[in-house]
C-alpha cells in the first residue's frame, strides 16, 4: 500500500490483534490515523470474557492507540446496534430463520454509520482489520477474497455499498493470520498474543437459544410439532427459535436413524426433520441482493456461491431476476442444509460479485 502522508484514515479498533495491526501499519505508512472504537452493548463482566467489543476490548484498543501515538475515541452506538443487529437477530429466529449478525453489523454499523462518521471527520478512508482485499487497479474498485483462506472474511462483506469501496482500506487482506501476529510482535503491541473471539459478541456464554428465549415473550414464541417429511409426528417443541435448518443435536428425539432439521414452518410452528440425504437441494432463491460487480447481467452467469461462512464456494448458475434484488441459483451439485436467513455470496474466482439473503432452498 503506497504511503499517503497526512491523508486521514479512521481505523475501526475493536481491541483485537487484527485492528491493532491495521492501525499500526497505516500510522507507519504516514497516514493521519485516528482510532475509533464502537461501544455496541453493555453486558455483565462474566458474559464478555470471550467476545469482542467488550469494555475490556475498548481498554485494549485505547492502550494500542496510545502506544502508536494516534488519537482515539469511543463512539456509543448501542441504540443502533440494538435496533439493527440484536432485534434483527431475535426477529429472524422468531420467524424460523437463522440470522447472520456479523453481516448485519458490517452493513449497518461499520460500513454505514461509522463510514459516514469517518467522512464527516474529514477522513479519506475507513480502515478495518477484515481479511479481504480491494483491487484498485481497474476503472472501479473490486472486492476480493482474503489471501488467507482460513481467515477470509469476504463472505461477511457482500452488503458493502459499491460506491463505498473506494473509501475503504483492508490492509490485512494480503496476509496470513500468522503474519499479522508476527507484525504485532515486531511492533510491540499489547494485543499480539490476544486470543480471538469465537462467539457472537452480544451472546454471553455462547448460548444463543437462552439469549433469544429471554427476549421473546410467551406470545412471541411459536411452539408446534416435530414431524418427518412423510408426516409422522415424532414430538412437540416449545418454540421454533430453538431450531435451525441442518441441525442434528438437541432435537430431543429417539429414532432409528440420525435426523436433521429440513424445514421450519413459522405459520404453524412445524419443524420438519429427515435423514441426511433429505437435506439436499438443487438450488436456492436469494432476496435483498446487493451487487458489487454489475447492475443486472444480460443472462445467467456461471460462478461460485458460498452458502455459509465455514463452507467453500461451489459452482452454480446464477440468474438475476427482473427485480435485481432477487436471485435464482442452480447448483452444479446438490448442496445440503441450505438455510433461510443465511447469506448466499457469489464469486468469480477471487472477486466477490455480490450476495443476498437465502429465502428458500429449491428441491
Amino acid at each position: 500500500m503506497a504511503s499517503a502522508v497526512q491523508d486521514r484514515v479512521v481505523v475501526a479498533m475493536s481491541g483485537g490483534v487484527d485492528s491493532s495491526v491495521t492501525a499500526g501499519i497505516l500510522a507507519g505508512e504516514g497516514y493521519d490515523a485516528v482510532g475509533i472504537a464502537m461501544r455496541l452493548y453493555s453486558t455483565p463482566q462474566e458474559s464478555y470474557t470471550k467476545s469482542c467489543c467488550s469494555p475490556d476490548d475498548l481498554f485494549d484498543a485505547r492502550t494500542v492507540a496510545d502506544s502508536l501515538s494516534i488519537p482515539f475515541y469511543v463512539a456509543n452506538y448501542e441504540d443502533a446496534f440494538r435496533e439493527r443487529v440484536i432485534e434483527y437477530f431475535v426477529s429472524e429466529y422468531r420467524r424460523g430463520r437463522t440470522p447472520n449478525p456479523c453481516v448485519a453489523c458490517n452493513d449497518h454499523l461499520k460500513f454505514d454509520i461509522l463510514l459516514q462518521r469517518s467522512l464527516a471527520l474529514g477522513a479519506s478512508y475507513l480502515a478495518t482489520g477484515h481479511f479481504a482485499r480491494i483491487d484498485r487497479s481497474g476503472d472501479v474498485p473490486k472486492l476480493l477474497r482474503g489471501v488467507d483462506r482460513n481467515k477470509d472474511q469476504s463472505y461477511f462483506l457482500f452488503g458493502l455499498p459499491r460506491e463505498a469501496l473506494g473509501r475503504i482500506l483492508f490492509p490485512l487482506g494480503g496476509m496470513t493470520k500468522d503474519e499479522v501476529r508476527d507484525i504485532a510482535r515486531t511492533m510491540g503491541l499489547e494485543t499480539a498474543e490476544k486470543a480471538e473471539s469465537q462467539e457472537i459478541c452480544f451472546v454471553g456464554g455462547g448460548d444463543y437459544k437462552a439469549f433469544v428465549a429471554k427476549l421473546l415473550s410467551e406470545q412471541e414464541r411459536t411452539p408446534g410439532r416435530i414431524v418427518t417429511t412423510s408426516g409422522e409426528v415424532l414430538g412437540e417443541h416449545d418454540g421454533i427459535h430453538n431450531f435451525t435448518v441442518g441441525q442434528r443435536r438437541g432435537l430431543g428425539l429417539s429414532y432409528h436413524e440420525p435426523l436433521y432439521v429440513k424445514a421450519i414452518r413459522p405459520e404453524d410452528g412445524t419443524v420438519v426433520v429427515g435423514g441426511r440425504d433429505e437435506l439436499a437441494a438443487r438450488g436456492l432463491v436469494a432476496e435483498r441482493c446487493n451487487w458489487l460487480s454489475f447492475d443486472r447481467p444480460n443472462g445467467p452467469i456461471e460462478c461460485q456461491v458460498k452458502i455459509r461462512y465455514a463452507g467453500e464456494p461451489v459452482p452454480c448458475l446464477l440468474t438475476v431476476g427482473a427485480d435485481p434484488t432477487t436471485a435464482f441459483v442452480e447448483f452444479e451439485e446438490t448442496q445440503r442444509a441450505v438455510t433461510p436467513g443465511q447469506a448466499a455470496v457469489f464469486y468469480q474466482g477471487e472477486e466477490v460479485l455480490g450476495g443476498g439473503w437465502i429465502e428458500e432452498p429449491r428441491s
